[in-house]
């Protein structure tokens, strides 16, 4: 049902050629165009001669950019949770959540980086298990009133995290990634599913794997139906949107050809117009 389609604009913390006044300004003009949510992708510590692109840290560029909105979701496209602390997270996502007035969505994947998360003390090939057992911890936090959880990564016990989010239980959770394990979490843990810069046939191929993975995992009821995010291959028409809409996506993420200020503008300009209101 193309007419259920949201837009999201990515990338607000890729910080080439603006300033703070620039971002706000950005953001609100999204806000006033129709858009759905502002999203923000998540890398600390990249390998050196590999992506120069300057990028703000994600937590901290969502909460400004919740303190220069009124009403547009804010969202993680995604955080590499095994490299973040989640006891700390939790409370983190909990005060993004309160200061937006429960605009927060939370998009969370295992990371491809190994450079990165060796300058952070993560084990690389642990990163599947260290986001497992996080989301259940921050969930944890979250929902119990004396919380308690023992795991391998993480342990604690006969802690409380003050006040909780106001979207309860938590705000919701999307997994982003493309691999048989991202599909299985999607299922099992997650509000939603995200999909990076994938064309229409890419995006068929993966909700078919999600399918499969559908008849293979159980799928908690209070999660409800899963909502599917997709950023496409650069920039496109109501028809390739409605086609979008018709795979089963409810969501499209506009990445801007490139990280500055013209491109920026340049793309919530083609989205409000050839997009917004046309579905």
């Amino acid at each position: 049902m193309a007419e259920s389609l949201k837009m999201a604009l990515f990338g607000l913390h890729w910080y080439r050629d603006t300033d703070p006044a620039t971002i706000a300004r950005q953001a609100q003009r999204a806000e006033d165009a129709g858009f759905e949510a502002l999203w923000v992708g998540d890398h600390i510590a990249l390998p050196a001669q590999g992506d120069d692109e300057p990028r703000l840290e994600a937590l901290i560029a969502l909460t400004y950019l919740a303190a220069v909105t009124r009403q547009i979701r804010l969202g993680f496209g995604v955080i590499v949770l095994p490299q973040r602390q989640p006891v700390l997270l939790a409370k983190q996502l909990t005060s993004i959540d309160i200061l937006s007035h429960g605009r927060l969505s939370v998009g969370i994947g295992v990371g491809h980086i190994a450079e990165e998360m060796q300058a952070l003390g993560v084990s690389f090939a642990e990163r599947g298990g260290r986001t497992d057992e996080y989301l259940a911890a921050m969930r944890t936090l979250w929902h119990e009133s004396t919380s308690e959880f023992a795991g391998q990564f993480v342990t604690f016990d006969g802690v409380v995290e003050h006040p909780r989010p106001i979207q309860q239980p938590n705000p919701p959770i999307i997994i982003g990634g493309h691999a048989l394990s991202s599909y299985r979490r999607a299922i099992q843990s997650g509000n939603g599913w995200y999909g990076w810069e994938l064309d229409l046939d890419e995006t068929a191929q993966a909700l078919a794997q999600l399918r499969e993975a559908a008849a293979q995992y159980q799928r908690p009821s209070e999660l409800g139906a899963l909502e599917i995010s997709i950023t496409p291959r650069g920039m496109i028409d109501v028809d390739t949107a409605r086609r979008y809409a018709d795979l089963g996506v409810r969501r499209l993420v506009f990445l801007p050809a490139a990280m500055t200020a013209g491109a920026i503008d340049e793309t919530i300009t083609q989205v409000a117009e050839t997009l917004i209101g046309h579905l």
